[in-house]
């Protein structure tokens, strides 16, 4: 791997089998379920729901599994970093055992899944490790890994890796998984059609009204009744619950690249040092060779110089990997809750068919097929272990880690009073294939200069909740960075809460 990185896309998209779009939805439709989102919680759930007999629609603004699902590093585990000595701590020995016993029925489940439709996806078992290498750091290894032990995990703590520089010690979790997660969630979306799902695509959602029946209203004018509405959105586009308040986007890096087989590292990698490295490999070819993943740099959308932040990370792949030649570099987005769990279940106290599923905290593919079966059984009516853990209606947790939530808000605050008291350049100062928040005839516009020259002006005010947005050098869009709406240089939405585009404005 070089430095100068050039993003060029997710490996998963650009190597996933392809297929013809989906058509919108152009007529009004009457359903069971309607579940809002065609990421891997979305799919998931509607695809254990069509097994209970229900009727199910999927609205997705895009393609299915091209938002956030398709840029992941794919890992599927339940060790999520240090987090099962905090459970102990904040939800006690049960909580932590709950989450722990969540997260591995639903790898189980996408196990059995891949083995009862014969899923060709790259599926392989892997250890999964937390590691750090300031040995100040080896207590919090220890701690974490007899809390996941006791949580019912197959965790030790180890002081050797598969890695090509030593630790000082790792929490070591037996028998997880990695695979490519579009083939696995477009062989899901083909199954859960046979067996009478449908699925949109290019369909915004703009509107919920809950009553008996929902109705769920698109951009186009179509209406969606149904029973039961599940919103997958990865962040929400409703918020009834107090939800924005209490979740923080976050953006990470990924460089891909090339390397031999018996360079491979034998196992997911990853530690909260070094702003966070991330590190495992796939299979590529018959010649035996892998790819390299290598994950980092997380920061607020809308912050920052992205281009500095791929720099460092290719530097570090260069140092521990030296002569991967790579080939794929692209980005990622997360939600973080404040009080650590996924949120999964009812979407405001006074829900009574309308449901939720975000939060995930950087690790949505078990958390999204967790979401799915817990989902799944709420609207069926079942009893599940660990609704509680995960219902999103929860304050008294919230409560107690005040300080997470109480900074999360200052820091929109901040951005909200803040970059608007920031100086604007002059546009005549913006490059080519670069752009910024400038004044423009005592307004500020959002402005970008293509490679011919040529200006585009929208709108920096997030059509979501107001914030301005700011520039991403690297990724060439727009971000807000109070809750990680992402808009392409003309305005459209790339990523939600946002559902409308940002203003066209002349300049």
């Amino acid at each position: 791997m070089t430095q100068n990185v050039q993003v060029n896309g997710s490996y998963w998209l650009q190597t996933a089998p392809g297929g013809a779009p989906r058509p919108a939805l152009a007529e009004d439709l009457d359903v069971d379920v309607a579940v809002i989102g065609a990421g891997v919680a979305g799919l998931s759930t509607a695809w254990e729901l069509t097994r209970t007999g229900r009727s199910v629609a999927v609205l997705e603004a895009g393609r299915i599994a091209a938002g956030v699902t398709g840029y992941t590093s794919a890992k599927l585990t339940v060790q999520h970093t240090l987090v099962y000595d905090r459970l102990r701590r904040t939800r006690g020995p049960e909580g932590a055992r709950l989450y722990a016993r969540s997260q591995s029925e639903a790898i189980e489940r996408a196990a059995g899944i891949v083995a009862e439709l014969g899923i060709d996806c790259d599926w392989e078992t892997r250890d999964a490790y937390t590691y750090v290498r300031d040995p100040g750091r080896v207590g919090e290894v220890r701690a974490e890994a007899a809390a996941a032990k006791e949580a019912g995990l197959p965790a030790s703590f180890v002081t050797e890796t598969g890695l090509p520089f030593p630790v000082a010690g790792a929490v070591k979790v037996t028998g997880q998984a990695q695979f490519h997660p579009l083939k696995y969630l477009l062989a899901l979306a083909a199954d859960l059609e046979a067996h009478g799902g449908r699925i949109f695509e290019g369909t915004t959602v703009q509107g919920l009204d809950e009553g008996e029946p929902c109705r769920v209203r698109t951009e186009a004018g179509a209406t969606v009744t149904a029973r039961d509405v599940v919103v997958a959105t990865h962040y929400p586009i409703f918020d009834r619950a107090l939800l924005f308040a209490r979740l923080s986007p976050r953006r990470e890096l990924v460089l891909a690249g090339t390397i031999e087989a018996d360079r491979d590292v034998d196992g997911m990698y990853i530690t909260p040092e070094e702003n966070t490295r991330s590190v495992r490999t796939a299979p590529l070819d018959d010649a035996g060779r892998r790819l390299l993943l290598v994950t980092g740099e997380h920061f607020t959308p809308g912050t920052g110089d992205t281009r500095e932040r791929f720099e460092r990370l290719a530097a570090w792949a260069d140092e521990h990997f030296p002569g991967v030649e790579r080939t794929h570099a692209w980005a990622t987005q997360d939600i973080d809750p404040t009080d650590t769990v996924p949120m999964a279940g009812p979407l405001h106290p006074g829900a009574h068919h309308t449901y939720v599923a975000t939060g995930f905290g950087g690790w949505g593919l078990s958390g999204g097929m967790m979401a799915g079966r817990l989902l799944t059984a709420q609207i069926a009516g079942e009893e599940c272990a660990w609704s509680g853990l995960y219902d999103p209606r929860r304050l008294r947790t919230a409560v107690r880690e005040a300080p997470a939530l109480l900074k999360t808000q200052a820091e929109v605050a901040r951005h909200f009073v803040g970059d608007r008291l920031r100086p604007a350049p002059p546009v005549d100062a913006l490059p080519p294939g670069e752009g910024a928040v400038v004044r423009a005839g005592g307004d500020r516009l959002a402005v970008y200069r293509d490679e011919e020259g040529a200006l585009h002006a929208v709108s920096p005010r997030c059509t979501h909740l107001g914030c301005l947005v700011d520039f991403n050098a690297a990724e060439r869009a727009w971000e807000c960075p109070c809750h990680g709406s992402r808009f392409a240089t003309d305005g459209t939405v790339l990523e939600g809460p946002a559902t409308k585009p940002l203003e066209q404005r002349d300049i």
